[in-house]
């Protein structure tokens, strides 16, 4: 057999193959899109919760930025957030007001 010959052989089994494929994807679709349709899979790792910010990490970082010379900010921060003192502020607002203190003394 030429290699002409060979190559055309091979070109007709390919096209047969994408042929196939074809088939096999048109019945795939056509299997679920009909109204039956299955619900998707949840994802193997879901998203990991926030792990809530505690009293005593708050308290630490404010201690370690007012050692380090930023006490009166501290205190406007409290008053921002309603408080004179750490322990009286609402622990929904831990996540903003340690974020605000971490940035004390960067800027």
């Amino acid at each position: 057999m030429g290699k002409m010959s060979e190559l055309s052989l091979l070109v007709k089994e390919l096209n047969q193959c994408g042929e196939t494929l074809i088939g096999i994807s048109q019945s795939l679709s056509s299997m679920f899109s009909s109204s039956n349709e299955p619900t998707p899979a949840k994802p193997e790792n879901p998203a990991p919760e926030e792990k809530a910010i505690t009293l005593e990490e708050v308290r630490a970082v404010l201690a370690e930025k007012s050692r380090d010379g930023h006490t009166s900010k501290i205190r406007e921060l409290l008053q921002k957030y309603g408080a004179d003192k750490l322990s009286e502020i609402n622990a929904s607002d831990y996540p903003a007001l340690l974020a605000e203190a971490e940035v004390l003394g960067n800027g």
